[in-house]
């Protein structure tokens, strides 16, 4: 019979798992280093979460702070947007969090995430799809709200989370953040004139 978890050691070790990663990363990440780390065993890590990739996944989503959980109620709450320059002005929000600088260890390690899925997609694809299809699934209701339709409404949410990743790389490595943010304001004009125009 398997042994029942306790549930507030899984989250002591999800805290620990979690400061791990973003202090070392994910490039040769080991459970045993990781759990003589933590004051455990590998064997216990693979009791509470099954596998490496799910303890990764569930430490990356671990953080009540994620811009992700802030922007959800806004867009599928009674106040979601309404027309173009709300859905703007929400994802200038969303922006101004992504590029936090208490935020950037963390997308350096989404960064580090996706590069690896490249090498590994068996491992580490599925997590990466999930944070690029989480953030589509909730923003293409709010393109159809706006008067899409439902196969353009996709694609104005895919257009724009694939961009404003894509937006977040260079200032990672070059540091140049205002360039950044004035190329997602750029982008946010371009995109804002089709989003006003839905025929």
């Amino acid at each position: 019979m398997p042994r029942p978890k306790d549930l507030a050691k899984r989250k002591e070790l999800l805290h620990g798992v979690r400061a791990y990663v973003l202090e070392h990363g994910l490039t040769g990440l080991s459970l045993r280093p990781l759990a003589r780390a933590l004051g455990t065993s590998d064997r216990m890590l693979l009791h509470y979460f099954g596998t490496k990739e799910r303890l990764v996944a569930e430490a990356l989503t671990w953080d009540a702070t994620r811009p992700f959980l802030r922007a959800r109620p806004l867009l599928e709450g009674a106040e979601a947007p309404r027309d173009a320059a709300a859905l703007r002005g929400l994802m200038e929000d969303v922006w101004q969090q992504l590029r936090a600088p208490e935020r950037r260890v963390v997308l350096r390690l989404y960064l580090e995430l996706m590069a690896a899925s490249l090498h590994d997609p068996d491992r580490y694809g599925p997590l990466v799809r999930q944070v690029l299809t989480d953030w589509t699934d909730l923003l293409t209701p709010a393109f159809a709200g706006l008067g899409l339709t439902p196969e353009r409404a996709r694609t104005e949410a895919t257009l724009l989370v694939s961009a404003t990743f894509g937006l977040l790389v260079s200032p990672l490595t070059d540091n140049r953040w205002e360039t950044a943010d004035a190329a997602f304001r750029t982008l946010l004009n371009r995109l804002q004139t089709g989003w006003a125009n839905p025929a």
